[in-house]
């Protein structure tokens, strides 16, 4: 028997132990730190100088799926994720080194109505860049097209694709675009190789209407995912394998200003080793490069893409070009 009030009693009671856990899990949330830093070490004989890298939090949800990367040079870094999001915050430095994340901000990419794209289908952005004027494009594969935000939270804007990207592979289309230092937009697909050449991946070079068709060469058995501009007019591009042998491998490869400046209808690009993703460093799913300018020299960042895998890290690595 219950005694009369005991009902209210009871659902009294579950109601205050429910707003106490919720709050204790927004304490802990609070006091848990967005990144943690971990000491950094390169293969010999790279013109990296590591400064340090972040583990980011796996509790965070703006921090999964994380493909394209972009870094400013005020230290604001912005992803977008292939799970149809996008996410900045600010990268706190000490001594040089990185040391954590601050003001973290995060949202649903949108489509022209701004509307949150769906996951899947929709939502597979793959590639970031920003514009001079402040304009955000987003590249996304599956559905093979660029976007433009002037608002990464606001509504898209249609960009002309170069002719050709509709022929890439489902899961193989844009990964790499990058606004290089004359303003002209360098693209790069995934898996799409030219009929005649199917070590090459087919890229352009240019702008909306205006593309020049180009080819670029990954070393053997690479993809490249992702690219990133470089001051003196030249690019990064990242690029990554995965086998089930192997796990997840990549290099950073350097594209000079000569090579893209000299670029022509069908040129092939090929870039010089900057750093091979292997052991010392940590090795994961790297799907992001970002660059920026600090103290006079190139900071060159990374993320790793967690693929929502329990058993995988969402990874921020930082160097110095050391010959810049």
């Amino acid at each position: 028997m219950i005694a009369p009030g005991g009902t209210g009693r009871r659902a009294f009671l579950l109601g205050a132990a429910g707003v106490l856990a919720a709050s204790a899990c927004a304490a802990e949330k609070a006091e848990r730190p967005l990144a943690r830093p971990v000491p950094l070490q390169v293969p010999p004989g790279s013109p990296l100088e590591p400064l340090g890298a972040l583990v980011l939090d796996g509790a965070e949800p703006a921090f999964r799926g994380l493909s394209g990367l972009r870094l400013d040079d005020a230290l604001r870094l912005t992803a977008v994720s292939d799970l149809g999001h996008w996410m900045s915050a600010r990268l706190v430095l000490q001594e040089g080194r990185p040391v954590g994340l601050e003001d973290l901000r995060s949202g649903p990419l949108r489509d022209g109505a701004g509307q949150p794209l769906g996951r899947g289908w929709a939502g597979d952005a793959e590639a970031l860049a920003r514009l001079p004027d402040g304009t955000w494009l987003v590249a996304f594969e599956r559905w093979h097209r660029i976007r433009a935000y002037a608002d990464l939270d606001g509504p898209a804007s249609y960009v002309p694709a170069p002719p050709g990207l509709e022929r890439a592979p489902r899961n193989g289309g844009l990964e790499s675009l990058a606004v290089l230092a004359d303003g002209r937009w360098l693209l790069i697909t995934e898996m799409l190789a030219p009929p005649e050449a199917p070590d090459l991946r087919l890229g352009w070079l240019g702008r909306p209407d205006a593309w020049m068709e180009v080819a670029y060469r990954p070393a053997e058995g690479l993809h490249p995912v992702d690219a990133a501009p470089l001051p003196d007019g030249g690019a990064l591009v990242l690029e990554r394998r995965f086998s089930l042998l192997g796990g997840f491998t990549g290099r950073l490869a350097r594209l000079s200003p000569g090579a893209l400046a000299g670029a022509r209808p069908g040129t092939v690009l090929e870039g010089e080793t900057l750093l091979a993703l292997a052991p010392p460093l940590p090795t994961d799913n790297y799907e992001g490069v970002g660059t920026a300018r600090l103290g006079g020299r190139t900071l060159v960042a990374l993320v790793s893409d967690d693929n929502e895998n329990p058993l995988q890290r969402a990874w921020l690595l930082l160097f110095l070009l050391a010959d810049d």
